[in-house]
């Protein structure tokens, strides 16, 4: 792309770049180890009109999602997190059991079965995970969503009363066109409510991890209000909350008449007050990064250097992205633990160390564990008290790296 996927512009800010990066879900099947791996670049920009930080390069969705080895169910605070986010929208949203919710990108369905008493329906591109959902009763239809899909649904279900993307809305390129299907499918009182990572939060932390193909857009409220007032919608709330090391819960409705809080003019004062629309508060994020990136590697150098043996914990997106763009293999790291199923026995992308069930972790754990889900570092922390009793440390990598 050569201009802003929300307002067009083309005065576009290069200020980091990650290099030529494989997919961060692009876990490998041993029998595939000797295939050429797919790289693409890994560059960001800001848009100095809207404010808009983006990839321009757009990997093709079939690529990353028709096949995708990540479960939201797989992870207990995911859970908790998602019970707790349909019982504020149930309430929010004022719903009955003639209420429809729609999710988009719904994964494996844990957010929709959260909610009691209405009528639910997913959408997830994903083959194998859609699957997932429909065997466990959550009714879900494998597409993309489009324009079409949204007329499909009013045609079949009616409109619906809430329209929810969890860190989906990140995901698309073409926001105008789905934009377009949310408001062809919610009710003219409906809300559209999304999470996302938050600018803010990536920025000040930093937070590169969070960057790869499958994350587009990295938004804050200023560029989200420029893109909602051309479909005549408002934001009328927004939440911080601290999933994924830092999010925002954006409440959206139709027309440009509706009482906004408190809460979205408090956020635009502080991204004013943190100069997230100055250029140079992105340099200063590319030189963080690079700086967090000579740290951590400098530490793990001096561990192998003194005889320590270091596996990671969590095969996450983000871990993958910290691996590739340090350059971490195995020649440091000896596996990944992680409690997904459809990731166990593959091999992480680019750095090709294994990833394996959790038995092995209790059976042969290293002396230091580089924490690559650090966004559930408390929660990992407590389920592994015995491992940290018995002498392990766990090395956290971010916002810099330490040893706990």
């Amino acid at each position: 792309m050569t201009q802003c996927r929300i307002c067009s512009g083309q005065s576009l800010f290069k200020f980091l770049d990650l290099g030529q990066t494989p997919l961060a879900n692009g876990f490998i099947e041993p029998d595939d180890l000797a295939s050429k791996e797919e790289r693409y670049p890994l560059v960001v920009y800001f848009c100095e009109n809207c404010g808009l930080v983006q990839l321009l390069d757009v990997v093709p969705p079939t690529d990353m999602f028709e096949d995708y080895p990540y479960i939201t169910g797989a992870s207990s605070p995911m859970r908790d997190h998602f019970h707790g986010f349909a019982q504020e929208v149930t309430g929010v949203g004022e719903l009955n059991e003639t209420s429809l919710v729609v999710d988009i990108g719904s994964n494996d369905g844990t957010l929709l079965s959260g909610f009691d008493g209405v009528r639910i329906l997913g959408v997830e591109p994903a083959k194998n995970i859609s699957k997932i959902a429909n065997d466990a009763g959550i009714k879900t239809l494998n597409e993309f969503f489009s324009t079409d899909v949204a007329k499909q649904i009013v045609s079949t279900h009616g409109k619906a009363s809430v329209v929810l993307a969890t860190n989906v809305f990140a995901h698309v390129n073409d926001v105008s066109s789905s934009l377009e299907g949310v408001k062809i499918l919610l009710t003219d009182e409906g809300h559209f409510t999304f999470e996302v990572p938050y600018l803010l939060d990536m920025i000040q932390k930093p937070e590169f991890d969070t960057i790869y193909h499958e994350h587009l857009s990295y938004f804050a409220i200023r560029p989200l209000m420029a893109l909602f007032k051309r479909f005549e919608m408002d934001i009328v709330d927004v939440k911080r909350i601290p999933v994924h090391g830092g999010s925002i819960r954006v409440y959206v409705k139709n027309g440009l008449r509706a009482e906004t809080s408190d809460a979205v003019s408090s956020l635009l004062q502080t991204e004013e007050a943190e100069r997230l629309h100055s250029k140079s508060t992105y340099t200063e994020f590319g030189s963080n990064v690079a700086e967090l990136r000579t740290k951590l590697l400098e530490l793990l150098e001096d561990l192998k250097n003194d005889g320590a043996s270091i596996a990671d914990y969590g095969a996450s997106a983000k871990g993958n992205i910290l691996l590739n763009y340090c350059g971490i293999g195995t020649e440091k790291l000896s596996y990944i633990v992680d409690t997904t199923p459809l990731k166990q026995g593959r091999f992480s992308p680019g750095v090709h160390i294994p990833v394996v069930h959790p038995d092995q972790f209790a059976e042969q754990p290293p002396d230091y564990t580089l924490l690559l889900a650090w966004n559930y570092a408390e929660a990992i922390l407590a389920k592994e008290a015995e491992y940290r009793r018995q002498g392990g440390k766990f090395i956290i990598p971010v916002p810099t790296p330490v040893v706990v």
